[in-house]
């Protein structure tokens, strides 16, 4: 316990050091100190780690949320900057991979599609799917559509009309996807009618920052969806909610949702998954699958990646060495 203590404050001591030296950065436009700090963030962050940030002190938790912030702000000027390379190109989508991160989100809408095929009931063949918080680069919902769902409509919401503008112009060449695809500016907030008639709606990590505004958005959700439709949730796990917001299963289950599963990626998929489902009566839909309850509120079903049952997972000395040798780009 003691070892986990002092990894755990060294850990908080380069993070604090990391967002003081991001919030001194006169812009958060990619650039070599930007890419270099963000880099070094990330490659601390992600490797598994013992810290429970939800129960870090108050100074180091309005460091975290000031963090978080930068994140989001650097993310969106990141994905801003790489909207507007591509869609220099005749057909932007063939020129995807020039975006550093583009294989994380093939590999996370991998994720999010296996769970949701797993513990869905019944599966899934959505006939309309709404993502909220795609932003100006909507690589989630292309590769659902082009990779998994591939009659699946795709409505994409952003507060941001520049940000739906940039995206759709990814789309302009393309018959196929780009035809599934729309973009609409508006605050989840001012959403009602039009959220019962999706399927499955994806909610973006940095969509409701502090835990008490991604409970709003989930409530509303909850209050809109229609009964039976899927719900997934990006948060963060252990040393990653420094960089994205976490989301507590029980807001869920509050919100009107069965969670179905949890998944805390231990690669470098940074976000975490939860999978639910828009439900009346939590508890005696847990009883009716013959759960015992056990997926009633108050309780969460943590899962390993579905391509990874079965197999042995790596102790968290290994994946530390795993990361420490790889190369993590920002």
């Amino acid at each position: 316990m003691a070892a986990q203590n002092k990894e755990v404050d060294a850990l908080v001591q380069k993070i604090t050091g990391l967002h003081a030296a991001i919030a001194k950065l006169p812009s958060l436009s990619p650039s070599p100190d930007v890419d270099a700090l963000f880099t070094e963030l990330v490659t601390a962050c992600v490797p598994p780690s013992p810290v429970d940030v939800t129960k870090l002190g108050p100074e180091a938790q309005k460091m975290r949320e000031g963090l978080i912030r930068l994140c989001s702000e650097a993310e969106g000027k990141l994905e801003a900057h790489y909207s507007d390379m591509l869609a220099a190109f005749d057909n932007p989508l063939d020129h995807l991979g020039m975006f550093p991160y583009y294989n994380n989100y093939i590999n996370l809408s991998k994720l999010e599609y296996e769970l949701l095929a797993r513990y869905v009931p019944g599966g899934i063949a959505p006939a309309r799917v709404a993502f909220i918080g795609s932003g100006p680069l909507p690589f989630s919902s292309f590769v659902l559509a082009a990779r998994h769902l591939p009659d699946t409509m795709f409505d994409n919401y952003d507060l941001c009309g520049a940000a739906n503008d940039r995206a759709s112009k990814l789309f302009r060449a393309d018959k196929d996807v780009g035809a599934r695809m729309s973009f609409h500016t508006a605050d989840v907030a001012d959403l009602a009618g039009e959220l019962a008639k999706y399927d499955v709606v994806f909610l973006a990590a940095l969509v409701g920052m502090a835990a008490e505004d991604k409970a709003k958005v989930i409530a509303h959700l909850g209050a809109h969806m229609a009964d039976g439709a899927a719900l997934v949730v990006r948060s963060a796990h252990g040393a990653r909610g420094f960089l994205y917001p976490i989301v507590d299963p029980q807001d869920i289950a509050g919100g009107g949702f069965e969670v179905l599963a949890v998944c805390h990626p231990d690669d470098d998929v940074v976000n975490s998954v939860i999978i639910a489902q828009k439900s009346k009566d939590v508890h005696a839909i847990g009883l009716r699958r013959g759960h015992g309850g056990q997926y009633a509120y108050g309780t969460v079903p943590v899962v390993s990646p579905p391509c990874r049952f079965g197999e042995m997972v790596p102790d968290m000395a290994q994946k530390r060495e795993e990361f420490a040798n790889a190369e993590v780009v920002f």
